[in-house]
């Protein structure tokens, strides 16, 4: 239905709540048939999905009303164990009361069998927005920056590997190959069938370079449709392939010295004339602060793992034209430039990166700041979770206290459970020593 397209390039927030207002009307429509179903998802800090699924008589309402939400969701481990209430973490876990949900029509997508999905964003039953939704950190960063009189376009592609219960369904790294792709063939062509008729414009796909690897990318879009898409991308990819008894893994790092990427294409479109700079102060900011930022691009103990042995993980914080081996590659010919951000793995919240994105550039800007030569070697990200708990005093400048507080929270978890649990590699270094 083009009252759901994802139209290609920017789009301003005054757009996309034209967009969400079209398609409510549309929506309800739909929703009016017998036995269709609404599904509600909320983008939570581990990439994933929290989701309640309404029956048609109670789904139209949502559309207005919205519906409630535990509040934990922002505030729980992967596990869904609910993270140590303190400072602002305590709101969310106090009384597990609820949030309400407010879809984003604009966002809709069919999945099937009556069913459609739509994201929503989360505000407290005061109408306050729910400062840690992923949502509305990227949101905030995409209001300041049209403050700037500018708007983004992104494009994100997650890298992923299929294995069923032999292993990767490629024996060997298949690097834009057809040959050796032949078991992932029936994978596939579902997969093009259900992302086709969810309309989330898919651009390419092709093999990739480790055993079981492929990337599907969609079309550049407005920011908040970029990363929501790429998280509806994941719900589908992971529904066809649990038809084919096949387990797709975004695992930052698969195996040591592989990598499952989640790089991010960026480009800025001026309003009222002005000249965006992305040589000059975005991507300057982005470099400064690139180092600070590791733990958004490198959420878990495995991102860690990519960083330190994937052979085109980005270590160094570096600038180059066209150079998959900089950690910022600027792509596409003059007058139409776009930056590739490397930082991050596919396990990374992608809201957040974004958002990290946009205030680390947007400062860089307001404060004219210059980058390096092309090729120098400004900085390193950091190459452990605990080194990258040591800059979130700058997290909280760029993204706000709370965000820096709930990442630091996050983190903090995932270290001590790394630490609680005892490991294939612990018991192999052990039976050396026997």
């Amino acid at each position: 239905m083009t009252a759901f397209a994802r139209p290609a390039g920017p789009r301003s927030l005054a757009d996309r709540r034209a967009a969400a207002s079209a398609g409510a009307a549309v929506l309800r429509g739909v929703l009016a048939e017998d036995g269709a179903r609404l599904l509600l998802l909320v983008p939570d800090p581990h990439a994933r999905f929290a989701a309640v699924e309404l029956a048609a008589p109670f789904a139209a309402s949502a559309l207005t009303d919205g519906y409630g939400v535990c509040s934990y969701v922002f505030a729980w481990t992967p596990g869904r164990d609910p993270l140590p209430a303190s400072g602002t973490l305590g709101r969310y876990l106090e009384g597990f009361g609820d949030l309400r949900m407010r879809p984003d029509a604009a966002t809709a997508i069919p999945l099937g069998d009556r069913t459609w999905a739509v994201v929503c964003d989360a505000e407290w039953p005061s109408g306050q927005v729910a400062e840690l939704a992923p949502r509305a950190v990227l949101r905030a960063q995409l209001e300041a920056l049209e403050g700037l009189g500018l708007v983004p376009s992104v494009g994100i592609e997650h890298e992923v590997v299929f294995s069923d219960s032999s292993g990767p369904l490629t024996a060997h790294g298949v690097d834009y190959a057809l040959g050796g792709t032949e078991r992932l063939a029936p994978l596939l062509r579902d997969l093009r069938v259900a992302l086709d008729e969810a309309g989330l414009g898919v651009e390419s796909a092709r093999a990739e370079c480790h055993p079981g690897q492929y990337e599907v990318v969609l079309r550049h879009r407005d920011a908040l449709a970029a990363c929501d898409d790429v998280l509806l991308q994941q719900l589908i990819v992971r529904r066809v392939a649990a038809r084919h008894s096949v387990h797709p893994s975004y695992l930052a790092a698969p195996s040591s010295g592989q990598g499952n990427s989640g790089h991010v294409h960026l480009s800025l479109s001026a309003v009222d004339g002005f000249e965006p700079d992305l040589l000059g102060g975005f991507l300057a900011g982005v470099v400064r602060d690139a180092r600070a930022l590791t733990a958004v691009w490198a959420p878990t103990w495995n991102s860690y793992v990519r960083l330190r042995t994937a052979p085109f993980s980005p270590r160094e914080v570096r600038w180059g034209h066209d150079d998959r081996t900089a950690s910022v590659r600027v792509a596409g010919p003059a007058g139409n430039r776009r930056l590739e951000f490397r930082f991050a793995g596919a396990d990374a919240q992608p809201h957040l990166v974004v958002a990290a994105l946009l205030a680390a550039g947007r400062c860089g800007l307001e404060e004219a700041l210059t980058p390096p030569r092309p090729g120098a070697v400004a900085d390193r990200l950091a190459t452990s979770p605990w080194a990258a708990l040591s800059s979130m005093d700058r997290v909280g400048e760029l993204l706000g206290a709370d965000v820096a507080a709930q990442l630091t929270a996050l983190l903090t978890e995932e270290i001590e459970t790394g630490l609680d649990t005892v490991t294939d590699w612990q018991r192999a270094r052990g039976a050396l020593r026997s």
